[in-house]
């Protein structure tokens, strides 16, 4: 027994020695990713609750989605959006409608969805999660990112948070909450496939830069809630990409931060204040880096720079690539439209571009589609505001893709004499008592001297013909 305590002693000391080898070299230590979010530069004012916090998450799946499942639905709301038209006899006349999805960010009521969602709706009707129902009005619509928003009339509603939606890695997971085939508050996961696709939905000059994910999306779900496994809205629902008419393994969202933005916009101001840098872009593909003699295959092309506008002014030459916007990788053309979508007229903006195979930086101030630093905001002077509309210019892209000069209208008040004349929003006035009109400020000027009968002419852009209203001032 006496000699067999040395090789017993020898076996417990080896023992302990793999042990502490195993724990100190061989054991992987567990990854924490930290990443901080960019600043959001819509106004801070406005009432919303935004929180753009640091997120730190353990990069493996997690064991469920019951947190972000839990935060979601209660913010999810259901939205049926009710058409009748006079515009044309094509059109039926017996009442239509869509439904989608729409997502709580505020709890004084404040909604956001798609705009394809409500395009062209009389009445919009929502219905909350608990089931309670509210008649919700129109706030406003952007059509470029098909974001709209919409306001009920609640206090202490459950809303979701913005998220930053840079944080989003490719491979993450994601939880998709909406209303599908008219079935309430659905939530579905996947990860994210990619970033900033753009899938040709939008209109010309649309900003597409969306999250594609593999989270079952279906009819309905539009306008719904992207949110990460915290529970934080990442992205509104927009697309599918299938031939069948169902979801085929692609979905698409709307960045939050881009959403965000968009936001604020409309609830301060009436309408999105776009800044432009005044040039023409195109992808750098294999064979326009070999041309340029660029070392990596991406950025974007600067095709044309219009003389006298933003780029132009901050130096910047047709032929420059760009490669950067705020030290922001901007490698394609989503990518640099959703960046540069985030800011205002009147912001400055530092852009790192390649000219000669030499890397430079360039500080370029933005402007709007009128080439001045203002913001461009939605008229709501008194006079307007009695007969029930509310009224904007036409900027540049819009005149020079319609063809015309005119003013557009952005909301009409229910009860106003101007909805009992079946006017809509989106409807285009170009003429006044048969004067051409090329701005809002002529037209109220029309306006306030005038007595009698009104006949305003114009149009929908979706729809043919001209569609005259008349009204009396008294």
């Amino acid at each position: 027994m006496n000699k067999n305590i040395p090789i017993l002693f020898l076996c417990f000391l080896s023992a302990l020695t793999a042990v502490y080898i195993n724990n100190k070299f061989l054991t992987p230590s567990k990854t924490i990713i930290e990443y901080k979010p960019t600043p959001i530069l819509a106004s801070q004012n406005i009432g919303l609750h935004e929180t753009l916090t640091k997120r730190n998450f353990i990069s493996s799946s997690p064991t469920n989605f019951i947190q972000a499942a839990d935060k979601g639905r209660p913010a999810v709301v259901f939205i049926r959006a009710l058409q009748k038209s006079n515009k044309a006899k094509i059109m039926s006349d017996k009442p239509g409608g869509s439904s989608g999805s729409g997502v709580i960010i505020s709890s004084d009521g404040y909604i956001v969805t798609n705009n394809h969602v409500i395009a062209d709706a009389s009445s919009i009707e929502v219905m909350l999660n608990d089931n309670r129902e509210f008649k919700a009005t129109l706030v406003g619509t952007d059509p470029t990112t098909d974001i709209a928003i919409l306001k009920i009339e609640n206090e202490g509603l459950p809303f979701l948070e913005f998220g930053n939606s840079d944080s989003l890695r490719v491979g993450e997971w994601v939880v998709a909450i909406g209303n599908p085939f008219r079935l309430q508050s659905t939530v579905t996961a996947g990860i994210v496939s990619a970033k900033a696709r753009n899938i040709n939905i939008l209109e010309q000059q649309g900003i597409e830069s969306f999250i594609q994910t593999d989270a079952a999306v279906n009819p309905g779900n539009s306008g719904g809630a992207l949110v990460n496994t915290m529970g934080n809205l990442v992205g509104i629902n927009t697309a599918i990409m299938t031939y069948s008419g169902r979801y085929e393994g692609f979905s698409f969202a709307i960045p939050s931060n881009l959403a965000q933005k968009v936001v604020f916009d409309i609830i301060e101001f009436g309408a999105v204040q776009r800044g432009w840098l005044g040039v023409t872009i195109l992808n750098v593909d294999d064979n326009k880096a070999k041309e340029l003699g660029l070392e990596t295959v991406g950025g974007v092309f600067l095709e044309r720079v219009n003389s006298g506008e933003a780029a132009g002014q901050a130096g910047l030459k047709k032929g420059d690539v760009v490669v950067s916007v705020d030290n922001i990788a901007t490698l394609s053309t989503p990518e640099f439209m959703e960046q540069v979508g985030r800011y205002r007229p009147g912001d400055k903006l530092k852009l790192n571009y390649y000219r000669d195979g030499k890397l430079k930086t360039a500080e370029v101030t933005l402007r709007n589609q009128i080439n001045s630093t203002d913001y461009v905001a939605v008229r709501k002077d008194k006079i307007l505001t009695d007969l029930g509309f509310e009224l904007r210019d036409l900027d540049k892209n819009e005149k020079r893709r319609l063809e015309t000069d005119g003013i557009y209208v952005v909301s009409v008040s229910r009860g106003s004499k101007i909805e009992r004349t079946n006017m809509d929003p989106g409807y285009i006035i170009t003429k006044i008592n048969e004067k051409p009109i090329g701005n809002v400020q002529e037209f109220i000027k029309e306006l306030e001297n005038h007595k009698g009968m009104v006949v305003l002419e114009g149009f929908y852009e979706n729809y043919p013909g001209e569609f005259p209203y008349a009204f009396i001032i008294d």
